[in-house]
């Protein structure tokens, strides 16, 4: 006969009426109780400052948005404390300054300003998009953006040649076609796809640089590659749905005599639009959230969705000379918004056609007879 083994029973002695009586709890008197901490230290305290502000540093440049920062800020004080340091503030990644427009306040505008502080060029660029084009600061706004262009960062040099094109914040007279192209060419060195875009039109229509036609669809076929390798470095699930192979179509030969660039989804690939900037997209929002598509006054919006750039002027933007409904701040705009929907919108205006501008090609035409500037179709 095996012998009995005893046990402690533990009952809930407390009994309120309307709830639920506890159940008994059995807990073999072979088992020792869990020992309680005693002495109220916590194992995180053990831990040096050094080794958490790194581990916070690699959270902070992977977070995928601003929740997984900000709920760092609220476990406790000591972390709060060192997710403020300089360091961690410095490397955050653009998704988790990401700011949204209708969450917009004197503390967002207070920890972009500390980010900046710290060092982080992302918040250069982000605050200098916000306060040029939202704030209306151009001057302040400008300064940032190149505050993160002298360090090299390619989406603020972007804009700023941007900027140059179009002359923003000033007259039609204050157009720097030259420094816009000297800005373009060092993004495009730097690798971003819409500055080698632009700066392949620029060559290709002789637009602010002597024309050469060659090289330009030299940058815009490495533009194309690079929007691939994107795609490709995405993972394999996304290969499998985003990519999607075709006979290539045969190459257009324009009434100039020369064959086109065309673009990637012309080659017979597939690829989706490329993911916007938080700053472009924080512009785009902020200008829906306050009257549509129009930001008063009688401006309008850069009609590439991904984009959200304002004019600061009437007439600043170009327009598309077919039908004159679209304008873009860019080529590369133009380029990747006729690429996603404007090529099956796009329809010739009589008003355009008895002005004889609804030609062919690619070429860049700085005004016409209204004081407007106009873009020619993408072929």
């Amino acid at each position: 006969m095996l012998p009995s083994r005893k046990t402690k029973r533990v009952f809930s002695c407390d009994f309120t009426p309307g709830r639920k009586r506890r159940r008994c709890v059995v807990v073999p008197s072979s088992v020792s109780p869990v020992p309680e901490n005693t002495t109220g230290a916590d194992l995180l305290d053990s831990i040096p400052d050094d080794l958490v502000v790194s581990i916070l540093c690699k959270l902070g440049s992977t977070s995928r948005c601003p929740a997984d920062f900000i709920n760092v800020l609220l476990t406790c004080k000591r972390l709060k404390g060192l997710a403020m340091n300089p360091i961690v503030l410095s490397r955050l990644s653009p998704k988790a300054i990401a700011v949204k427009a209708h969450n917009w306040s004197e503390y967002s505008h207070r920890f972009l300003k500390r980010c900046v502080d710290a060092g982080s060029l992302e918040a250069c660029y982000t605050l200098g998009m916000i306060r040029f084009y939202c704030l209306q600061n151009r001057g302040n706004g400008a300064s940032l953006m190149a505050k993160a262009a002298i360090s090299s960062h390619a989406p603020a040099l972007y804009s700023l040649a941007v900027i140059q094109f179009n002359g923003s914040g000033g007259s039609k007279n204050d157009k720097d076609l030259r420094a816009g192209v000297a800005l373009c060419a060092r993004a495009a060195f730097l690798g971003h796809v819409d500055a080698l875009r632009e700066l392949g039109h620029c060559l290709q229509d002789g637009y602010g640089v002597p024309q050469n036609v060659s090289e330009g669809r030299r940058f815009l076929v490495q533009a194309n590659a690079r929007e691939l390798a994107a795609v490709l470095s995405s993972g394999i699930q996304a290969r499998s749905t985003w990519l999607s192979l075709s006979q290539p179509p045969p190459p257009v030969v324009p009434n100039h005599g020369q064959q086109t660039c065309p673009l990637l989804s012309d080659f017979g690939c597939n690829v989706p639009a490329p993911e916007t900037h938080p700053a472009n997209r924080f512009l785009a929002d902020w200008f829906a959230v306050r009257g549509g598509d129009c930001p008063g006054d009688g401006l309008r919006l850069c009609s590439h969705a991904g984009c959200g750039r304002p004019e600061t002027r009437k007439h600043e933007f170009r327009r598309c000379s077919v039908c004159g409904v679209v304008n873009y701040c860019s080529r590369a705009c133009q380029a990747l918004d006729w690429k996603l929907r404007h090529k099956m919108d796009c329809a010739p205006v009589q008003r355009w056609l008895e002005e004889g501008d609804g030609g062919e090609g690619n070429v860049q035409i700085d005004g016409n007879g209204n004081g407007d500037n106009v873009l020619l179709p993408m072929s």
